[in-house]
């Protein structure tokens, strides 16, 4: 099987560090995440085989203490909800933003394509791009869900979306993407969904075609980066155009 390198060997040249499914821009003190679907369990035929709320507030309450930071972004798609708000989300969100609130931070949202509703039930701060130019004195951020073209230039784009996944001795792990250069000569990190709820696209043969993101325009380009739990460290595999047959 292709090898990975540990977290000190690739990022810490770069402005983020990752850590589960989530980046952290240390300078900015800004914790992002992705695709929470608050409502996708009440909103599907199927009944939710975990706790999602409960696994999100967890999780995210760990990220928290650990990284200190003081803003959360969401990159996109907070709710699953398109003409209405499913039973529960309200208390879910609630959750969610009283987590943020006890560790001293603030809660922002980027919204996405399935946010069409969120208007109507969250009253925190919302931008189409969250952008870091300010806080950061070489590179320029720019957070956002990642189904449309961007209309902000930036050195470095944190999206969602896609909620890529990478199969490893045919077991399934989400994984973060990370291109260097691979917008129009900025950098591309796609992160996975912090939903557990989401079972994942598997990279592991996709083209760019088969990304409905329009900042995935070679697939190959991408390093799948893995989280592993148990060793406190992320694993970055070799560019998909090099690993994908090995993997």
């Amino acid at each position: 099987m292709t090898t990975a390198t540990d977290t000190n060997d690739s990022d810490t040249d770069r402005p983020f560090t990752l850590r589960s499914r989530a980046a952290y821009i240390p300078d900015a003190e800004t914790l992002v995440i992705a695709d929470l679907h608050l409502g996708r369990g009440r909103s599907s035929a199927v009944d939710a085989p975990i706790d999602a709320t409960e696994s999100i507030r967890s999780r995210l309450t760990a990220l928290l203490e650990y990284t200190g930071a003081t803003t959360v972004v969401v990159a996109g798609d907070l709710l699953h909800a398109f003409n209405y708000v499913p039973q529960g989300v309200a208390e879910s969100l609630g959750v969610l933003e009283s987590t943020v609130e006890s560790a001293g931070a603030a809660l922002a949202v980027t919204p996405g394509n399935h946010d069409s509703m969120l208007s109507s039930v969250f009253e925190g701060e919302t931008r189409p791009v969250w952008q870091l130019e300010h806080e950061l004195e070489s590179t320029t951020i720019a957070v956002c869900h990642g189904h449309e073209e961007p209309d902000h230039e930036a050195d470095l784009y944190i999206v969602g979306h896609d909620h890529p996944a990478l199969s490893i001795d045919g077991r399934k792990k989400p994984c973060l993407l990370f291109g260097p250069g691979a917008y129009d000569g900025s950098d591309v990190l796609m992160l996975p969904a912090f939903t557990e709820l989401a079972g994942g696209a598997t990279v592991n043969g996709m083209r760019a075609r088969d990304f409905q993101s329009p900042f995935v325009t070679d697939a190959d380009a991408f390093h799948p980066i893995v989280w592993d739990d148990g060793a406190g460290e992320s694993l970055w595999f070799p560019p998909l155009g090099e690993c994908r047959q090995l993997l």
